[in-house]
């Protein structure tokens, strides 16, 4: 899970690099439309997981919903097969 999350995480945080660089580019205005509040999100559940406790019974449920956010990565050379829910 250790390697979910942090592949997680270095994807949120260069999507949030390119997400920089367009506001810095073409103005804020740019972002209107961003994905900048979903990746907030997605930021908050890799932290809560890591600092989780294995026995609470969310851990599944946020672990699963982990696997199916990295799938939007599915095809960055770092992805594992064996993240796919």
């Amino acid at each position: 899970m250790d390697d979910l999350l942090g592949f997680v995480r270095a994807r949120n945080t260069e999507d949030n690099h390119a997400y920089a660089y367009v506001a810095q580019v073409f103005g804020s205005e740019a972002l209107l439309d961003s994905h900048l509040p979903l990746l907030d999100l997605i930021d908050m559940l890799a932290r809560e997981r890591t600092a989780m406790d294995g026995s609470d019974p969310r851990s599944v449920g946020l672990a699963y919903a982990l696997r199916v956010l990295a799938q939007s990565y599915a095809d960055h050379p770092d992805f594992r097969e064996e993240w796919r829910p």
